[in-house]
């Protein structure tokens, strides 16, 4: 059985180079900038996302501002990130939402979010955890490899990982997990040939491949 207590602790002191993307989400205390972040970094790795993230950040922070940006702008600054031009009008679509129906915030709630166009359950649990502070599990392709790869859990994709991961994980580690696991799968616990004689949790895991 995976200890995963001495997982995490393990993990938190090999601290392995975080992505500057990852560095920015983790300094966000706004529930609005998490959310169009994790938009944008949807099917785009960090490297694009990152510095697309300050580009569209120069155009408006708050959903009243980017409401007024101009469409075609908002896609030209956060070019190459995929589906640039959908996401978009993605963000100003939802941006003009929160402020004719919500007043401008955010929702703190999980189906709120995902009321919104293109915001499934990984982007509503990041949202609630590093904007909100609030225990939510944020599962992405890494979380949902992790744990299956630690023999932690045996799950067939990342919503069925979250669910189970509520009933299992110590509520403690809701909120770390993502960005740990996240840091843990680009730099060592990688989808092919993972670096296993590098791993600071190789002892721990049942290699689950």
């Amino acid at each position: 059985m995976v200890d995963i207590d001495k997982v995490v602790k393990t993990l938190e002191k090999a601290k392995q180079p975080q992505s500057e993307f990852v560095k920015l989400m983790d300094s966000f205390k706004d529930p609005y900038l998490v959310l169009i972040a994790c938009i944008l970094s949807l099917r785009t790795n960090d490297r694009t996302t990152y510095p697309a993230t300050l580009r569209m950040l120069k155009l408006a922070k708050t959903p009243q501002e980017m409401m007024k940006v101009n469409e075609e702008e908002l896609a030209k600054a956060i070019y190459p990130v995929g589906f640039y031009k959908n996401k978009a009008g993605q963000i100003i679509e939802l941006s003009k939402i929160l402020v004719e129906k919500y007043d401008g915030k955010v929702p703190c709630d999980i189906e709120e979010l995902c009321k919104f166009r293109g915001v499934g359950r990984k982007t509503a649990n990041l949202v609630l955890s590093e904007g909100f502070n609030e225990p939510a599990i944020c599962v992405d392709v890494h979380v949902h490899r992790i744990f299956n790869r630690l023999g932690y859990l045996k799950t067939k994709n990342p919503e069925e990982t979250e669910f189970t991961l509520r009933e299992k994980l110590p509520k403690k580690y809701w909120i770390p997990i993502n960005s740990l696991l996240v840091t843990h799968g680009q730099n060592v616990c990688k989808p092919l040939k993972p670096l296993c004689d590098e791993c600071p949790v190789e002892k721990y895991c049942d290699k689950v491949l």
